[in-house]
């Protein structure tokens, strides 16, 4: 475990996949909620997190009491949006907070952990998309030091939905 301002961080395992889900359909309801049509509750199931476990990391973040607060997926590569690229970064996907429990600036941490992961593995860059229709987080994101470097706009989803992304970096010191 590593701890980082209080909250504890570990590796996913099989047995966590479904708080995973539940993590994630709470942060799609939550954004629901507000107008911002990125995730959907169901989209993602334990099969997903099983396989993101296998490919690259799933990492959880949780208080001292051990309740979970947070959680993120770290890959080694993203073709799908980036294309094929040289092993220069890592690609944080999924950064999913619990915001009836976490304190305000867990997000930033949760993306603190994952540049120190992929700074540790002599990679210099952290990458991550967000949909192009969501101008709040591409601020946050914009907030927390990454730069916008390109945008795919025609991704598609598993359910054959067709969306933009922007495609954004942060460099980090290794």
């Amino acid at each position: 475990m590593i701890i980082n301002d209080g909250i504890l961080f570990r590796r996913a395992v099989e047995k966590d996949a479904a708080t995973l889900v539940s993590l994630h359909d709470q942060a799609a309801r939550w954004m629901r909620k507000h107008g911002i049509d990125q995730w959907k509750p169901g989209d993602k199931d334990a099969a997903h997190f099983l396989a993101k476990m296998r490919e690259g990391e799933v990492w959880l973040a949780g208080d001292a009491d051990g309740l979970i607060i947070g959680a993120y997926e770290l890959w080694w590569s993203d073709e799908e949006a980036w294309g094929v690229q040289p092993p220069v970064a890592g690609y944080v996907h999924r950064l999913m907070v619990d915001r009836e429990t976490a304190s305000p600036g867990t997000g930033r941490l949760l993306l603190e952990h994952a540049e120190s992961r992929i700074a540790g593995t002599g990679r210099d860059r952290a990458r991550l998309d967000c949909v192009s229709t969501n101008p709040r987080l591409l601020s946050y994101y914009r907030g927390c030091g990454y730069r916008v470097v390109g945008e795919f706009p025609s991704k598609q989803g598993k359910d054959g939905r067709v969306y933009g992304v922007i495609l954004l970096e942060r460099r980090l010191a290794v």
